[in-house]
């Protein structure tokens, strides 16, 4: 596989983790109400957060590398 080929699989992969990070968060807020959705919300947000940063340390990692 090429480089440019490798390093678009790799941008399409991140990609697709970035969507899943987005779905378990809103699958994690689905059907709560009241004080149940304010809680969960909260820790739901900090998890996405946390997962959307890693996503972009590796997205930078592999523009910087072309890896």
């Amino acid at each position: 596989m090429t480089a440019c080929a490798h390093d678009a699989e790799k941008a399409r992969e991140l990609d697709a983790d970035t969507r899943r990070a987005w779905s378990a968060y809103s699958e994690r807020l689905r059907g709560l109400t009241g004080e149940e959705y304010e809680r969960a919300e909260q820790e739901s947000w900090i998890t996405l957060q946390g997962e959307l940063r890693r996503l972009e340390r590796r997205r930078r990692t592999l523009d910087e590398t072309g890896f």
